[in-house]
C-alpha cells in the first residue's frame, strides 16, 4: 500500500463510517444464518425476548417514499456505539447517550441472489426532517445536523425517516446491532485466529501483537478492527484491510467449528447476536427472522458489494462531509428502482475519486 504523505486531517475522516460497517454485516447475517438454519429449534426459541422491537411504521405514518411492484428489500443496519455500562469498558470511556456509529443501507435485489451495502458516513451534513420523539413530542426539522446525532436526538424511527427524505428509498426493515454484541459472538466461539500482517503496537488502543498467526478474543479482536495508529499511514486505510481479512477469518472460524451442526454452540451463538440487536417489529423475533432469512437464501455474502454513498468535504467546516452531486442520486436512483448501480456513482470526491 502507497504510504501517504502530507495529508490533511481532515481528508482521514470520510472512510470513519467503514471502521465497523463489516463486522456489522456479519453479526446480522450469522444472526439471519442461525435463524434460518432451524438446528435445535427448542434450544434457542426462548430467545425470542432478547429481540427488543421498534415499530417502525406506526412512527413513520404514511407520507414516505413509494414502494415499487419490483425493487427487492431494502434494510437499514445501524451499530450504535453508546459508552454506558459494558460499552464503556469496551469502547473507551462510559458516557450516556449512544450514536448510530455505523449505517448501512443493504439493499437486496429482486430475487435475492446478490446484495449492496451503502454506508452512510457517521459525519455526513444531512437535513433531519421533523419527527416524533418517543414521549410524543415533535423535534423540529433542521439543517446540516451530523447523520450520527439524529439516533441519539430522536431515535431509530427518525433515522429511518431521515434516510428515507435524502434517499427517496423505500427502507423495508430496520436492525440495530449494540457495539458489545460483537465482542461476545468472537468469545462464544472461543476467539478467533488472525495472520498478523505486521507487529501492531498501537498505545491509543492498547493492542500489542507480533506478526503471524494469533488467537484473538472478543476485546482484542474489537481493537484489531478498530486499529488505525498501529499499522500503515495512521489512516482508516489500513484498519479497512485488516477489517477484510478479520472478516474471512471469522467466516473461517464458524465454518470450522460447524456452528450450526452443534446445538449448544449455536444455542451460545444465537444468545450473544439477540442479546444485542433491536429489529422493526416485522422482525423482531426468531421466527419472523428466519422467514426473512430463508427469503434471502440465495444471496451470498462472498459477492455482497459495499459502496460508501459519495461525499466530498463541506466547504464550511472541512471535518464534516455533505452528499456529493450527482453521484448520490444516481446511486439512490439505482436502489430504488432496482437497477445496475452506474460506476459513476461509486465514486466519491472526498476519495479523490
Amino acid at each position: 500500500m502507497t504510504q501517504a504523505t502530507a495529508t490533511p486531517p481532515h481528508s482521514r475522516k470520510a472512510p470513519r463510517q467503514r471502521r465497523r460497517g463489516l463486522r456489522i454485516v456479519l453479526l446480522v447475517l450469522l444472526v439471519l444464518l442461525l435463524a434460518a438454519g432451524g438446528t435445535a429449534w427448542w434450544l434457542y426459541s426462548n430467545l425470542n425476548g432478547n429481540i427488543k422491537g421498534v415499530d417502525i411504521n406506526k412512527s413513520l405514518g404514511k407520507d414516505r417514499p413509494e414502494k415499487l411492484p419490483t425493487t427487492g428489500q431494502n434494510l437499514l443496519v445501524l451499530g450504535s456505539d453508546s459508552r454506558a455500562g459494558e460499552n464503556g469498558k469496551i469502547a473507551g470511556g462510559n458516557v450516556s447517550g449512544a450514536r448510530s456509529d455505523t449505517a448501512l443501507v443493504i439493499h437486496v435485489p429482486e430475487g435475492r441472489s446478490r446484495a449492496t451495502a451503502v454506508s452512510i458516513p457517521r459525519d455526513t451534513l444531512v437535513t433531519r426532517p421533523e419527527c416524533a420523539k418517543s414521549d410524543g413530542s415533535s423535534m423540529p426539522s433542521a439543517n446540516r445536523v451530523m447523520f450520527n446525532s439524529v439516533y441519539s436526538q430522536v431515535g431509530p424511527a427518525c433515522v429511518v425517516k431521515t434516510v428515507e427524505q435524502m434517499s427517496h428509498v423505500r427502507i423495508d426493515h430496520y436492525m440495530e446491532v449494540d457495539f458489545a454484541g460483537f465482542k461476545g459472538l468472537v468469545d462464544a466461539l472461543g476467539g478467533v485466529t488472525v495472520n498478523v500482517p505486521q507487529d501492531i503496537h498501537d498505545g491509543a488502543s492498547g493492542l500489542d501483537l507480533k506478526a503471524g498467526p494469533q488467537k484473538l478474543n472478543g476485546t482484542q479482536s474489537l481493537e484489531f478492527v478498530r486499529t488505525r495508529h498501529g499499522i500503515g499511514d495512521g489512516s482508516d486505510l489500513g484498519r479497512i484491510g485488516l477489517q477484510q481479512q478479520f472478516l474471512l477469518d471469522l467466516l473461517s472460524e464458524v465454518q470450522k467449528q460447524d456452528v450450526l451442526g452443534s446445538p449448544a454452540k449455536t444455542y451460545k451463538i444465537a444468545n450473544s447476536a439477540t442479546k444485542s440487536l433491536t429489529t422493526d417489529s416485522d422482525l423482531a423475533s426468531l421466527t419472523k427472522l428466519a422467514e426473512f432469512a430463508r427469503s434471502m437464501k440465495g444471496v451470498n455474502p462472498d459477492t455482497m458489494e459495499t459502496i460508501m454513498l459519495p461525499v466530498q468535504y463541506d466547504k464550511v467546516d472541512p471535518n464534516r462531509v455533505v452528499a456529493a452531486e450527482p453521484q448520490a442520486t444516481q446511486l439512490w436512483k439505482a436502489i430504488h428502482t432496482d437497477t445496475e448501480i452506474p460506476a459513476s456513482a461509486k465514486k466519491s470526491p472526498a476519495h479523490g475519486g
